[in-house]
């Protein structure tokens, strides 16, 4: 958390700076629609912490509106990462994976132009929408003795021993079994723009957001576990307007 607050705030004041110093001729080029796509990373989640979609509509020359959808996998933050004697890795005492899908509607003010060819755009925005979660089964290859191995779901009452966890089952193995949560998120950023052409879009999105469910989300059942999850992340998009 504390390296996303430093960097957030590095940002913010480094375009902000750069917003305000750039020349008074910010030029006028008209678009009416933008679709941007991105790649998360919050304190939630992973190296990346997933996707996300955004289309946006203009409603004046300040002001957007936009639909988007976000898809992401979830952790717990006590989630600790352990390699085994065969070089494979697993996260000890996860017994579920949480991917949350993430529609949602905000509207996005323009805070600072950027001339067409130049500079920093600086907006700010908000959205909510509900959430719904996808609880999935997280598998572990388990030594029952010299021979024997069994492929199943991480149960702290029959696989205690860490030493004898092989490593994790197939990339999304169990999801069909998964079980669903529904609630909802908010969330609140500045969006900071730095291409360089009229008709696409490159920029940095640094925000804060907060979504429940319905029901606690047992990731790992033997640590505390919660039904709220804030995080603080950034999303890089790139894009184009037409």
């Amino acid at each position: 958390m504390s390296k996303l607050n430093f960097t957030f705030l590095f940002l913010l004041f480094f375009t902000c700076h750069a917003a305000f110093s750039q020349r008074d001729d910010i030029g006028n080029y008209e678009y009416d629609k933008e679709y941007l796509f991105g790649l998360n990373k919050n304190t939630n989640g992973g190296l990346i912490g997933g996707i996300a979609f955004k289309l946006g509509t203009r409603i004046d020359d300040s002001q957007f509106s936009f639909w988007g959808i976000e898809l992401s996998n979830v952790k717990n933050q006590k989630e600790a990462r352990y390699n085994t004697v065969l070089g494979n890795s697993y996260i000890f005492g996860k017994s579920n994976y949480l991917y949350a899908i993430r529609p949602h509607y905000g509207r996005e003010i323009i805070l600072f132009k950027k001339a067409p060819n130049q500079g920093v755009q600086v907006s700010a925005l908000a959205a909510a929408g509900p959430t719904l979660g996808l609880i999935a089964p997280y598998f572990i290859e388990y030594a029952l003795n010299r021979v024997e191995t069994v492929v199943e779901q991480y149960d702290p009452e029959k696989h205690q021993s860490r030493f004898n966890i092989l490593g994790t089952g197939r990339l999304f193995q169990g999801i069909g079994q998964s079980q669903m949560a529904f609630g909802a998120m908010a969330k609140a950023a500045l969006h900071f723009e730095f291409g360089v052409f009229k008709s696409s879009v490159t920029g940095l999105e640094l925000g804060y957001m907060v979504e429940g469910y319905n029901k606690e989300i047992p990731l790992i059942p033997t640590t505390e576990n919660a039904q709220l999850f804030q995080s603080a992340y950034f999303t890089f998009f790139y894009g184009f307007r037409k």
